[in-house]
C-alpha cells in the first residue's frame, strides 16, 4: 500500500507541473549552465509555456546530465547527452 501511495503522490506532483503544457523551446544546456552546476554532460532541455525547464539528470542527486528516450508506433531514438566539447 505505502509503494501505491507514493506512486500516486509523485504523479500527482509530476502532473500539476507539467500535463496539458505545451513545449515552446528544445535546446541543449550550454557549456556555462553546465559548468555552473559542476557537470560534464550537457543534456536536452525542454521548455514549457509557463516558462519552466525540464532536463534529464544522471541521477536523483543530479550528478550529470542525462539522456532521453524518444519512444513512438514508428520511431524510437536516443536524445543524447553532449559534451562539452560537442
Amino acid at each position: 500500500m505505502a509503494k501505491k501511495n507514493l506512486t500516486k503522490q509523485w504523479t500527482d506532483f509530476v502532473e500539476k507541473r507539467v500535463l496539458g503544457k505545451r513545449i515552446v523551446a528544445v535546446e541543449y544546456m550550454s557549456n556555462k549552465e553546465i559548468k555552473d552546476i559542476g557537470w560534464y554532460n550537457r543534456p536536452v532541455c525542454l521548455k514549457l509555456e509557463d516558462d519552466s525547464w525540464i532536463y534529464p539528470q544522471m541521477d536523483d542527486e543530479g550528478n550529470d546530465g542525462g539522456a532521453l528516450y524518444y519512444h513512438h508506433k514508428t520511431d524510437s531514438q536516443i536524445f543524447p547527452v553532449l559534451s562539452e566539447e560537442d
